[in-house]
């Protein structure tokens, strides 16, 4: 396998680099995607916004199988790469790419029945909630372009290729670019486009580009190298296997974004602005958040190979490295967002309240960017160690009940407004931090002997 980095082996500050920066790239322009779509709603209406961040809310459970299997087959080819298994690593690649395909079709036509019931649940009668559910049917087909995607690139990263995946990245944010206006307005005199829906449509033809590139990519890799058609065929033994990986990971996600339903439950009270300048600042707030998600990226394939290689004290290393760095990142952020907040919010809107809201959210939000860091970082050791379960315990602990719990508590009866929303969000993740390094410092004891050389 020449052309895949051996990650057990080398400086860990340049792997880290190697892999962080080109997934932090890839990522700014993944944002930016997002940011084009929000922009362009904006410019519609407040409504076309807040039915934006309603509908992708419930699409992201869709999308968060992608992310279970992205870690999963970046774990576990990973893993059978540091114990020098080349075949293994195949079959598992294989394997990982025929379940996608399945998954991806299913999730598909279970999302026709249950999204707009979903979205219905977070959301006011009226026209962003219809826009909202319009939106969702559209996005649907562009399924196999995430799932199928994200997959691959795990197998990818497994392997220490990272600018895939940035390639393909920044080319679907210029094909966004160019496709937003032309869908959405169309070619006066000639073809009236098709307004709000538009956006969805240009998601689906540009995610289905990157995932024709990044299946390419995959079947060139070292890892795919002589495969046979008969190793793509569905084996119970290996989606047993990646299942059980997979799923813990996917839950994690849509735990994740019910804690979003709860707070888009308590925003509708507080009226369309709220809804939309929620959904603007979390565009925003990713941004920020980019570099940590480089780094807690890079750590997941380094842990995973010198997991396998049992170079434990190299995992050790490669997890308190990610950390300094990443909470060195996150302090620059905060002071970023504390300080440009609402400048950074009209950027996106023209609606005095829809700023003032997303600043505030903003402003608090960032104090705890650093919690974030450690958060992720936790979860990437936890799945590289093949203990994904543990992710899906600390996010329905930290998610579930604590966002519902602590929002209830500071809106409900405090009376704090969206202040209390927010506040509420940062008491719930800094529970769940606890929660996961407590967690972690066991598993990492059962499995490498401590986090602590």
């Amino acid at each position: 396998m020449a052309n895949a980095q051996d990650l057990t082996v080398g400086p860990i500050f340049k792997h880290f680099r190697t892999l962080a920066i080109p997934m932090a790239i890839g990522m700014v322009f993944t944002t930016l995607y997002n940011v084009v779509d929000t922009f362009y709603a904006g410019m519609l209406s407040t409504e076309a916004q807040a039915g934006l961040a309603i509908s992708f809310q419930v699409f992201f459970l869709v999308v968060s199988f992608g992310f279970g299997l992205n870690s999963a087959l970046s774990a576990l080819v990973g893993k059978a790469l540091g114990e020098k298994r080349a075949g293994q690593a195949k079959r598992i690649a294989c394997q990982g790419i025929s379940y996608a395909v399945i998954a991806s079709l299913a999730l598909a036509i279970l999302g026709v029945f249950v999204g707009p019931k979903l979205i219905s649940m977070i959301s006011a009668p009226g026209e962003y909630r219809d826009a909202g559910i319009a939106y969702f049917y559209l996005l649907l087909l562009g399924s196999p372009g995430f799932l199928i995607a994200f997959g691959a690139n795990g197998i990818l990263g497994a392997q220490g290729d990272m600018k895939s995946m940035q390639r393909a990245q920044i080319a679907a944010f210029f094909a966004n670019l160019v496709l937003n206006p032309l869908l959405i307005f169309g070619i006066p005199g000639v073809w009236e486009g098709i307004g709000f829906n538009g956006i969805a449509a240009s998601t689906v033809i540009s995610q289905t580009g990157v995932m024709l590139y990044i299946l390419r990519q995959v079947i060139k890799s070292d890892v795919m190298v002589d495969a046979q058609e008969m190793v793509f065929r569905p084996r119970i033994k290996w989606i047993w296997e990646i299942t059980q990986q997979a799923i813990p990971t996917a839950f994690t996600m849509i735990v994740m974004m019910m804690a979003g339903f709860v707070v888009q439950y308590f925003l509708k009270g507080f009226g369309g602005s709220a809804v939309a300048a929620y959904g603007v600042g979390l565009r925003v707030e990713q941004l920020i958040l980019l570099p940590g998600f480089g780094l807690t990226g890079a750590l997941l394939p380094i842990v995973a190979q010198n997991y396998g290689a049992q170079n434990f004290d190299r995992v050790r290393e490669a997890v308190a490295f990610c950390c300094k760095a990443g909470i060195a990142l996150m302090f620059v952020g905060s002071l970023v967002l504390w300080v440009a907040a609402p400048y950074l919010m009209a950027i996106f809107s023209d609606d005095p309240e829809v700023i003032r809201i997303g600043a505030q959210y903003l402003r608090v939000d960032g104090f705890i960017l650093p919690i974030y860091l450690v958060l992720f970082a936790m979860n990437s050791l936890l799945q590289a160690l093949q203990k994904p379960i543990w992710t899906l315990w600390i996010g329905i602990f930290r998610q579930a009940f604590g966002v519902l719990l602590f929002v209830w508590l500071f809106v409900s009866v405090f009376n704090m407004g969206t202040l209390g929303v927010w506040l509420g969000i940062s008491a719930a993740v800094t529970l769940g931090l606890v929660m996961s390094i407590l967690v972690s410092a066991r598993v990492a004891r059962d499995k490498i002997g401590g986090l602590m050389a």
